[in-house]
Parts: C-alpha cells; sequence; structure tokens
C-alpha cells in the first residue's frame, strides 16, 4: 500500500529496505497471517480459503489445511495477485521496531487494519460535515 505524502516523514529514510527484510528474509516472501506466496497468482472463494498449488490443498483464511472442501463451481472460484506489504501491528508508522512488523497479503493487511480505516473514514465525514457548516452553511448530503 503506498505511503500517503502526508505520513511520509513519519517512516524513515529505509523504509523500502527494512520492508524488504521483512516481507522476504523474515517471511521468505509469504503472509506471516495466512501463508500465500507473493506475487504469484492464487485461486480464492472470497471467504479466505484458498488454494496452495505447492501442496495441492486448499487453506483457510489462517493458512490451516482443510481436510475437505464441499464441491464449488468454476464461477465461484477467483484469481488473485498477491502482494506483500509490511504491517505495523499498532498502526504507529514510527515504531519500526522487528516485532511491531509483520508481512501480510493485502487480504490479511486490510482486515488488520480495518477497525483504523473505519475510524479514519468517519473522522473524514465529520470533516467534511465541518467544512460544510462553516463555510457552506448547514450540510446536506
Amino acid at each position: 500500500m503506498p505511503i500517503r505524502p502526508q505520513f511520509k516523514w513519519l517512516y524513515p529514510l529505509d523504509w523500502p529496505q527494512l520492508s524488504a527484510v521483512i516481507r522476504f528474509e523474515r517471511a521468505k516472501g509469504r503472509c506471516e497471517h495466512c501463508g500465500r506466496p507473493h506475487g504469484q497468482q492464487v485461486r480464492h472463494l472470497g471467504d479466505g480459503r484458498w488454494f496452495d498449488e505447492e501442496l495441492q490443498t486448499w487453506r483457510c483464511g489462517k493458512g490451516r489445511g482443510l481436510p475437505r472442501l464441499i464441491a464449488v463451481d468454476s464461477d465461484t472460484i477467483r484469481l488473485t495477485k498477491v502482494v506483500l506489504a509490511t504491517a505495523h501491528l499498532d498502526h504507529d508508522p514510527s515504531n519500526n521496531r522487528s516485532r511491531n512488523l509483520k508481512a501480510l497479503c493485502q487480504r490479511c493487511h486490510m482486515m488488520h487494519d480495518r477497525e483504523e480505516h473505519r475510524r479514519q473514514r468517519r473522522l473524514t465525514l465529520r470533516m467534511r460535515k465541518a467544512i460544510g457548516d462553516l463555510f457552506l452553511g448547514p450540510y446536506r448530503p
């Protein structure tokens, strides 16, 4: 996920190198939550279950192997390219200690940041209302 320009100053100058160490040396190119491999197309069902080509088995959203999978039609299976990103576990971009960083695929990263995204969305909507009240009179959606 790209860094927003207003938050760029929170990250160290060597962030790309630090992120690469976490994603490719420590995590060995796999999501540290579900195990999806970086840069590969994976088949998935949209609810977290995905097919591990290397082991020829379906896995759940936490990376555990599934004993069996009910029959699914080909319309349900989707393809997604996996991209790893380094996530801050405490949502503080200035805290770059190794134990606070984790390599996550885009799905796991979005799930980890879900509450932060909701909080930011509420704040953005409140700011829009406040600006509307200040300059344009009552806000009308």
